[in-house]
């Protein structure tokens, strides 16, 4: 069986839309409380999203765990399109109709000017089943919160309109569990959304912000 651990990237340094920034304090914080956890997991590879936030928080991981780093691509964020660059305020109100039509989870529509789970999905998988065939057995991808939706929806069965349903707070530096199995070529989820590493700092949670 091989073990990939999916890592939401640490807090990003801007309240804007999916722009291409540093970690925050928070975000650094966060990562440095993964990367202690993780120097118990026998990790042997490493991955990452080309997107800042990122390739930072592999970088603190990877400061104990000395990797080779590889950074694919295919696995940033969803694009959000026109949204992009923009304040919630502002992207609620300008997109008021794409939101509603959104929140119906009845069809997998694509952000206006950008991507759907459809998409994301097929440029994104192939890069994750390479990574669940190679050699390595203890993986870490640093990944993005609507990346791993798109593939929880995918991989179990759900309507990519409905990966929403995957985690009201997907957790900052959460850990999404799977396990492949090579002799089924079957993907299993072990742990979802997992940040007990952060339980004893809840100024560092989503959820409470």
């Amino acid at each position: 069986m091989v073990n990939l651990f999916l890592i939401r990237h640490g807090r990003q340094d801007s309240p804007l839309c999916n722009v291409d920034v540093a970690l925050s304090e928070d975000g650094r914080e966060q990562s440095e409380l993964l990367r202690n956890r993780l120097q118990h997991y026998n990790i042997d590879a490493l991955y990452s999203s080309n997107l800042l936030r990122a390739v930072q928080t592999a970088e603190i991981i990877n400061q104990t765990l000395g990797l080779p780093h590889e950074i694919r691509e295919e696995i940033r964020e969803i694009s959000f399109g026109d949204l992009e660059g923009n304040t919630d305020t502002y992207n609620d109100e300008r997109f008021h109709a794409f939101k509603e039509e959104q929140r119906k989870l009845i069809e997998d529509i694509p952000y206006p000017g950008g991507e759907n789970g459809t998409s994301v999905y097929e440029r994104a998988m192939p890069v994750i089943q390479e990574i669940a065939m190679g050699s390595k057995k203890n993986i870490v991808i640093v990944t993005h919160g609507g990346t791993i939706r798109v593939l929880m929806a995918a991989l179990f069965g759900k309507n990519q309109a409905r990966r929403f349903l995957f985690g009201v707070y997907l957790e900052n530096t959460s850990i999404t569990h799977l396990m492949y199995n090579p002799g089924n070529d079957r993907f299993y989820l072990e742990r979802f959304n997992d940040f007990a590493h952060l339980e004893g700092h809840p100024e560092l949670l989503r959820m409470n912000r």
